[in-house]
């Protein structure tokens, strides 16, 4: 019989992210999906799970021990269960209608992958419906619970590695569906960011969601520079930090870091210069863990979302406002 303690977890959409991405490593590696960290957890049981393609269905639920399986939302609401927790990993074209849905099974909170929606009109829809059934809504941009990456914002407002002079990041696959965690991860470390000037759109993977070169600023003024790469070349998601004291990149999504501080030019006297520094692992492992441990605490310890729908619109604007000017300019 199943623990009490647990908080029961339906998971909508059974791909990479739900937890295929898991499925062919081993059991003990950190985890990178929802299933993958619910059950490394041990404080959650996925009951069941949505997903139209019955194969993949049958597999995800022989891999994840889940005894139920639904081919549509509506089944899983008309089946009459209960759940503490539904993670939403269905196609991000799919977020509306699904988490329309899903409000009717009223969790005590639903776990929703980037994009909320693709509007800004329905994403606060939905977000007004989350709160009318007093229903948590968290989404997950991932390095908010990266180790690394929380520490980085720690050693900013420390001064770690001196004066931060500017931030460059490199990404690709669409300002909404990628650019969209770039965004958040610079209002994380930063806070508000006003834009200055938008590139043409490179239509490098979603018909609707261009990759753009964007210009921003923190409210201090720090120069921010957002370069598009094209997806057809290969993943691409880099932050590079420009410090006063020396040069940090984080490489690979957060999987690495390279860090080059400075000494004296032992060959041209007088000047300075960037060491060749040195790389050292990521912790972006650990980043879907931490995200279930704040569901944890968020449901049985009141703890304040770290990631709200709200956080999420906020980014979400700004997104739009790249692609609007991005598109005109195209026009143009």
């Amino acid at each position: 019989m199943m623990d009490k303690q647990k908080l029961t977890v339906l998971i909508v959409g059974c791909g990479n992210i739900a937890g295929r991405f898991d499925e062919q490593r081993s059991p003990e590696s950190l985890p990178y999906t929802h299933a993958g960290a619910y059950r490394q957890d041990g404080r959650f049981e996925v009951l069941a799970c949505v997903d139209p393609d019955a194969q993949r269905r049958q597999a995800f639920m022989q891999y994840w021990s889940v005894d139920q399986g639904f081919a549509a939302i509506e089944d899983a609401v008309s089946a009459g269960y209960a759940y503490d927790v539904i993670s939403l990993c269905s196609p991000s074209s799919a977020h509306f209608q699904d988490l329309q849905t899903v409000i009717r099974l009223k969790p005590k909170l639903i776990f929703c992958e980037k994009p909320v929606t693709y509007s800004v009109q329905d994403t606060e829809k939905i977000i007004a419906a989350c709160a009318a059934s007093n229903i948590l809504l968290l989404v997950n941009y991932t390095r908010t619970w990266d180790p690394a990456v929380i520490r980085l914002k720690a050693n900013i407002a420390t001064g770690l590695w001196g004066e931060l002079r500017a931030i460059t990041g490199l990404y690709n696959k669409g300002i909404l569906n990628n650019g969209s965690h770039m965004l958040d991860l610079l209002y994380f470390l930063l806070g508000s960011m006003t834009v200055l000037k938008v590139g043409r759109p490179v239509f490098d993977f979603f018909s609707d969601d261009p990759t753009v070169s964007v210009f921003l600023e923190d409210s201090h003024g720090l120069p921010i520079h957002l370069v598009a790469g094209h997806a057809e070349d290969y993943a691409v998601f880099e932050l590079q930090l420009v410090f006063s004291k020396g040069i940090l990149v984080m490489e690979e999504g957060g999987l690495s870091w390279r860090e080059r501080g400075v000494e004296d030019n032992a060959i041209i006297q007088g000047y300075r210069r960037l060491t060749e520094g040195h790389f050292r692992q990521g912790e972006y492992g650990q980043a879907m863990l931490g995200a279930v441990d704040h569901i944890y605490h968020a449901i049985n310890s009141g703890a304040k979302l770290l990631k709200s729908g709200e956080q999420a619109l906020k980014v979400q604007r700004l997104c739009e406002q790249i692609k609007q000017v991005a598109l005109a300019t195209e026009i143009g």
